[in-house]
């Protein structure tokens, strides 16, 4: 009896021991479900390739056309010809007959200066040769009387050979005098300083009644600047100098300057220079394209896009850029068979731009390819065509909106499977 209350006290010693060990785990659980939350049951991994249903996708048609090639640059655009009107000889500035930004033609008077010392030079001139004329004539009536003379031996003979030089050495002051009327002329008629070409004038550098000198070059006018023709200037790649060559030898190439927002046309004209050299600093070549510029959307100092017109691929099969996609083995596309399966198909790109792709090979019109709808589409899967915008079409060289790209090779389009 006294031998198992001892034992009786230890067995209720161990379940409190037990029961406190319990509630301290309980009120540890309870406090880390109260601050992370219960644990929900990890949830089942999501396998897109068993999806069930077919794939919403968008699809284009497969077609022909004559697709042009491009090589795009940034140009600056250079007035064809610019001239600084300077005054050719001193004087005072009487006049300037132009008005600043105005429209000039060949031969316009744009300022006079002062002619009256030219005047008086010209003049002079004019009465020198008169008094030189006539000491001539003078000598020439002599010249006559001492040969006749001379043939009857009334005079010795050497008196008509004397004569004779005085004749040609006064001819020849006549014509220097000639010479130099000549030259007042024209210096007299540098007082009115003309437009030497076409073009529209700019600020006016000096004003009337300020004198000149011909030697200053500060004494400037106006500078004149011709818009209509004007010209471009921009660089390509010593890379594409042998597609340039080759395609300028075979005739006139177009040149299409483009605005720079929205790539829209602004004018187009026709390459003139390919420069001699490739700039070994930068490993381009220049060129030189000229615009008619009709309705002055061209200004000197402007920057805009260049497009150069090299080729046309005629009668090409052509896809959205879109449906191109990329993979380990190279460039495919998903094509749409009758059954509405996609199948991938591999192709060869002949060229790309942002809008369009040239397939060289590997597909044929009509077929259909998917343009959108990648992320769950696998080859062989079902599909469904969704509807939605229209893939774009072919465009032709006259058609604006999108730059395209220089490179003729594979092109983009995102990896496989890739969401677009």
């Amino acid at each position: 009896m006294h031998g198992e209350l001892p034992k009786r006290l230890k067995q209720a010693a161990s379940r409190r021991r037990y029961l406190t060990s319990a509630l301290i785990i309980a009120a540890v659980a309870a406090a880390l479900i109260y601050v992370f939350g219960m644990p929900v049951p990890a949830p089942k991994r999501f396998d897109r390739f068993a999806a069930e249903g077919p794939v919403p996708v968008l699809t284009a048609e497969a077609s022909r056309a004559d697709v042009p090639v491009y090589l795009d640059a940034v140009g600056t655009v250079k007035p064809l010809n610019t001239v600084t009107v300077r005054p050719q000889v001193d004087g005072k500035l009487l006049s300037v007959n132009f008005k600043e930004g105005q429209d000039v033609k060949k031969g316009d008077v744009l300022a006079r200066i002062d002619p009256a010392i030219y005047q008086a030079l010209y003049d002079q001139a004019v009465a020198k040769k008169a008094q030189d004329e006539a000491q001539l004539a003078n000598a020439q009536i002599d010249l006559v009387r001492y040969q006749k003379l001379a043939a009857s031996n009334a005079i010795n003979r050497q008196q008509a050979d004397t004569q004779t030089a005085v004749v040609a050495q006064d001819a020849a002051i006549v014509r220097a005098d000639q010479a130099a009327i000549e030259n007042a002329q024209a210096t007299l008629g540098y007082t009115t300083i003309t437009s030497p070409l076409e073009g529209r004038t700019g600020v006016r550098m000096v004003d009337e009644g300020n004198f000149v000198r011909a030697a200053d070059t500060s004494s400037a006018i106006v500078v004149i600047t011709q818009l209509k023709p004007i010209t471009v200037l921009f660089n390509l790649p010593q890379q594409d100098l042998d597609r340039v060559n080759g395609a300028f030898a075979k005739g006139t190439l177009a040149v299409d300057a483009l605005r720079s927002g929205d790539n829209s046309v602004i004018e187009r004209g026709k390459l003139t220079v390919i420069d001699n050299q490739v700039d070994s600093s930068t490993g381009t070549v220049k060129l030189k394209a000229e615009f008619p510029n009709t309705n002055l959307q061209l200004w000197p100092g402007q920057f805009v896009n260049v497009r150069l017109l090299i080729d046309t691929l005629q009668n090409v099969v052509i896809i959205p850029t879109g449906a191109v996609q990329r993979g380990p083995n190279g460039t495919f596309v998903y094509a749409v068979k009758p059954d509405n399966t996609a199948g991938m198909k591999p192709i060869v790109v002949q060229h790309q731009d942002e809008a369009q792709t040239v397939v060289k090979s590997g597909l044929e019109p009509p077929e259909r390819v998917v343009t959108t709808g990648f992320a769950r589409l696998t080859d062989g899967a079902k599909v469904t065509i969704s509807s939605g915008p229209q893939a774009p079409g072919p465009r032709s060289p006259g058609v604006t909106g999108v730059r395209p790209h220089r490179s003729d090779g594979a092109g983009g389009g995102s990896r496989p499977n890739a969401q677009q």
